[in-house]
């Protein structure tokens, strides 16, 4: 195999190995909220708690799943008392969704803990190295479309607290 391709393949294993560790992060940070939430609903909680009331159909979009699965997840967390539904004003056929206190209150404890996490393994890792991470990991949201302090890094535990 040559050089670069190497590099780039053993970038793609770190990258991997990276994603499979936050997401591990991420599914015991959801035990922090005491409520019985998957990550898929969780991150519909984020981005609303992030992005304020959302319609289904903008709020499908911005998960990139189509309506039914985000009518599906809102109903759900409706029914625990995470969110709330109301009509759209001009649009008797649209809903919007928006996160309770409760639901706000599950978000900020499970990011807490996400953060708690996060600080402690960072506070594990030399100086430098962490400075390289927070570039690296700035580099790799944004060449996937996440502009700089987007809710990503809010999702993941990464906005300053």
């Amino acid at each position: 195999m040559p050089r670069f391709a190497q590099a780039e393949s053993d970038l793609v294993e770190a990258f991997l190995g990276a994603s499979r560790a936050l997401v591990g992060l991420a599914l015991r940070s959801l035990a922090a909220c005491d409520e019985d939430v998957s990550l898929h609903q969780f991150r519909i909680m984020v981005l609303l708690q992030s992005r304020g009331p959302q319609r289904i159909t903008d709020l499908a979009g911005l998960l990139q799943v189509n309506g039914s699965t985000a009518t599906r997840h809102a109903d759900r967390l409706t029914a625990k008392g995470l969110l709330r539904r109301r009509g759209t004003p001009g649009d008797a056929r649209a809903v919007t969704v928006a996160l309770t206190r409760r639901g706000d209150h599950a978000v900020d404890r499970v990011l807490d803990a996400r953060r708690a996490e996060i600080k402690a393994v960072l506070a594990t890792m030399p100086t430098p190295d962490s400075d390289v991470l927070q570039r690296a990991l700035r580099a790799f949201a944004t060449a996937l479309g996440e502009p700089p302090g987007s809710t990503v890094t809010a999702e993941w535990g990464l906005a300053p607290s």
